[in-house]
């Protein structure tokens, strides 16, 4: 298996629900770095994965939305604890969707899958990984 991976950072602000997450309840800020892995069994004819620069910037789409804000007050998270294993798929989303409509400089088909790792600190991180297909 071959793979191909690029990497970025956002800075959040957010809060959670629940009392396992004793002081985390209270609104405070994290500071992410993304790693998101393409995966494919075989090299493209002109030897790649996939196209980097694309990679790269599928990925900074999939952050734009979520880079220096609250997600407490997105909408589409309104029900849900951002916590760091859920904005994993999250991410993987969207970069899903980059792929399989062949935006990354290779035909979506010819993918595997997606890996997207968040690390939170230098100690813990979490990752999400699923088949494109």
């Amino acid at each position: 298996m071959f793979a191909v991976e690029v990497r970025d950072h956002i800075m959040i602000a957010h809060s959670f629900r629940g009392a396992v997450f004793g002081p985390a309840q209270a609104m405070h800020g994290a500071t992410f770095v993304i790693d998101a892995a393409f995966f494919a069994e075989t090299l493209d004819p002109n030897g790649i994965v996939i196209d980097i620069a694309c990679a790269h910037e599928a990925l900074k789409a999939a952050l734009a939305p979520l880079n220096y804000r609250n997600l407490d007050e997105l909408p589409e998270f309104s029900r849900s604890n951002t916590t760091t294993e859920f904005l994993t798929k999250h991410i993987f989303d969207q970069l899903a969707k980059a792929a399989r409509a062949s935006e990354l400089g290779r035909e979506g088909r010819e993918l595997k899958a997606i890996r997207v790792a968040l690390s939170e600190s230098h100690v813990a991180r979490a990752w999400y990984k699923a088949d494109l297909w």
